[in-house]
């Protein structure tokens, strides 16, 4: 394995980071203790890379078995216990533990326990998932075809019986 081209042909690099304080106000939050943060979206990396702070309340139920056709996702358990489905079964991550799920690997997650927690999302490459966070349960409740053209259109498959 070697690294990809080079993107940058620059001699002496450039000003470009991004800082994101702790203290910024998450970009999503419902009255069910859940919360979104924005570290990174598609377009803030170039398509490189999402990355995504998921603050959850306790007993939150968390999306059902899923998969992805263009991106993988991986998990990153930053406080509290998720659970997290590996397409076979079910494991308690807790702070530290980790879960990559490759494209088209099932997988799914919840909060079971009386305790908030929190965890990143890195998808990649990066997709526009914001629209996804911000209107997911809206276009649930909606449901027909609008929630199933919805789903495709933010490459999400869910399946039964898992």
């Amino acid at each position: 394995m070697s690294y990809p081209e080079p993107r940058y042909l620059g001699e002496g690099g450039e000003v470009t980071a991004v800082f994101r304080p702790s203290t910024t106000e998450p970009d999503i939050t419902t009255g069910t203790g859940n919360s979104t943060h924005y570290l990174a979206t598609s377009a803030g990396t170039g398509g490189e890379f999402g990355l995504y702070k998921a603050d959850m309340g306790p007993r939150s139920p968390g999306p059902s078995t899923h998969f992805h056709r263009s991106i993988s996702e991986s998990f990153y358990v930053l406080s509290g216990e998720v659970q997290l489905f590996d397409g076979e079964r079910w494991t308690t991550g807790r702070e530290g533990d980790f879960l990559y799920v490759p494209v088209g690997g099932l997988h799914a997650f919840k909060n079971s326990s009386d305790s908030p927690a929190s965890m990143l999302l890195l998808f990649s490459p990066g997709a526009p998932r914001e629209e996804y966070f911000e209107r997911v349960a809206e276009m649930a409740q909606r449901g027909g075809k609008e929630f199933e053209d919805f789903l495709v259109k933010h490459d999400s498959f869910f399946v039964d019986g898992h």
